[in-house]
Parts: structure tokens; sequence; C-alpha cells
């Protein structure tokens, strides 16, 4: 979908992205993460053209960014920032129909599409589509940017630390929905953050930078079992491993009616006594796995997220 091929930014005698390779998948939620002026937010600029790249190239489809016309390769990539920046004086339905408009949608399509990203995200249609933004609150403004960037279904999203400027409930709130969006709808998500945990929750895979260098590229899994270096090793903190061979699948799992996955047939299943150690590499390969708990019937399920979620806690001490 995304490939990095030998890609830097120039500033004067400065790389602030030097000489960085990868490819991010079709349907891939990709992290970006790194210290301050690590290069992360200039990476995902250089995605949608938004910053020029100075020595390498970057391929959307297997065609250089520079042969796309800009604009419609950009309405072809939904973004989402820290500054919300809706338009003040627009309504929320009139903010989420802009690209729709600009590619000449149908009014009663982008109508219709207005309602189902409303929808989408718990916010009453006729309740939301005529405020205006000053007339919600940070967390649902938050909401709006995410479907704006969804609106005319581009195939990528990027998104410039989202969250981080919510409070933490709003933030952890933010976090699970769109995860549980994200299962519905497989976008190409690529996610700048600062935050491991954040990262380790969020991404299938994560992409460690510092000073413009790529670090380590891996699942959450690889980060804490097999970092590459004792930078990788600093960055993501102490986590006690201890903790994996103790907790039992079946003291964290969720009844699988109240997680939103679709098929379970096609889940791995696994015995409630497995601990997370035991089940590391199939979660690696399975967004989920599940468990009966006495009865033969699979009636619970621990997802990849969750996992993850429930270790970034015990990185950061939270009982």
């Amino acid at each position: 979908m995304i490939k990095f091929e030998a890609v830097s930014k120039i500033y004067g005698d400065k790389k602030a992205v030097d000489n960085v390779s990868f490819n991010i998948n079709e349907g891939e939620f990709f992290v970006l993460i790194g210290p301050s002026g690590c290069g992360k937010t200039t990476t995902l600029k250089m995605i949608n053209r938004l910053i020029p790249l100075s020595e390498g190239y970057i391929y959307f489809n297997d065609k250089q960014i520079s042969d796309y016309d800009v604009s419609e390769m950009r309405w072809d990539i939904g973004y989402v920032l820290q500054q919300i920046a809706l338009f003040p004086h627009m309504t929320i339905k009139e903010n989420i129909a802009q690209v729709p408009e600009m590619k000449k949608w149908k009014k009663k399509d982008i109508a219709n599409r207005v309602d189902e990203l409303l929808n989408m995200v718990g916010l009453e249609p006729d309740t939301f589509r005529d405020r205006y933004p000053r007339e919600l609150s940070g967390g649902q403004q938050q909401r709006i940017g995410v479907i704006r960037a969804l609106a005319a279904d581009p195939p990528v999203i990027l998104m410039d630390e989202p969250f981080s400027a919510l409070d933490p409930l709003s933030r952890k709130n933010l976090q699970d929905d769109l995860l549980k969006l994200q299962s519905k709808i497989k976008k190409t998500i690529v996610f700048v953050t600062h935050d491991i945990e954040e990262a380790m929750k969020m991404g299938d895979r994560i992409c460690l930078l510092n000073q413009g260098h790529i670090e380590q590229i891996g699942t959450t899994e690889d980060f804490i079992h097999r970092p590459k270096n004792d930078f990788v090793k600093s960055f993501i903190g102490n986590v006690d491993t201890h903790v994996l061979k103790q907790v039992k699948l079946g003291d964290i799992a969720q009844p699988i009616s109240e997680v939103h996955i679709e098929s379970i047939e096609q889940y791995p299943k696994v015995e409630p006594s497995h601990t997370i150690d035991d089940v590391y590499g199939l979660l690696a390969e399975h967004e989920a796995i599940i468990m009966d708990k006495g009865d033969n019937v699979p009636s619970h399920i621990v997802t990849r997220q969750y996992v993850f979620s429930y270790l970034a806690e015990k990185n950061r001490g939270v009982s």
C-alpha cells in the first residue's frame, strides 16, 4: 500500500529524516513513535506531500507519490490532526461533507454518508448534524475530525497525535472507539504518537524513530521480548515479564457479546488457564483468541488490543 525507499528530509545541514525504508500493508494500523524531534510527524506529512521529501522515493499503490495530482491524491488520503481544525462557521454536516462535495458527490449521497458516519461514532444525526463545533465537547469534536477524514471513503488515513490534547478518560474512550471502528472498516492507518502505551494498544506494528533513524519496527511482542538495542529498551520501559507468565487468559477475557468482532470461527481456541505468555505468538498472527469457561461453548474472547492495553497499564504501574 505505502512504501518508503531510502527517504530523507533535509533542512539546511540537518537531516530530520535520514534514509528510512519500510512498507505499510493494506489494512494495517501502523504507528510512528519516538521522542520529540525524531522525525515522526515529518515522515507522516511526506506521505501526502504536505512536506516534500529531499531524497528517496515514496510509493502509494506502487506509484510514486510525485506522479499523482496532489489534490486528487489528498482526497484519497484522510488526515486527522491534534488541533481538530473544524471550520467554526460551518455545521457538523457541512464540515463532514467537504471532500465529498469537492468530489462532486450527489447531495443525497452526501446526506446519507454524513448520517452513516455520525452513527458510526455514536452521535445521533438528528441531534448533531446541524450543530456547530463550539456546541460540542472536545471529545465529540475529535470524533467529527476522525469521521470527516473518512467521509469520501479514502483507503488511507493519516493521524497526527489525534488524541494527545484530550483528558485521559476522553483519550481512552476515543482509542477504544477507533479500534472498534477499524475492526469494521479495515483502513490503512498511519498513526503518530509520542506515547508508548498508546502505540502498544493501537498498533498492529510500531516503528520507533530516533534522530531521523529507524531503531526498530515490529509488533508489541517484538518490542517487549525482542528489543533490538538499549535505546529501544529504555524507550519502552521495563515491562515485568513475570506478569506475562502469571496472568491467565480466563481472568482478563471478555464476554463475546460485549466485543464487536465478526465470525469467531476464524480465531484460534485456547484454554482459560493459558497465560498471556502462552498465546503471544497467536496474538501476533490473529486479532483475537476465544475460549469457553466451562460449558464447552465459546463464550469469552481476548483481543490483541485488550492484552496490549493491559500490558501498557502494567508497564506504567496501574493496578
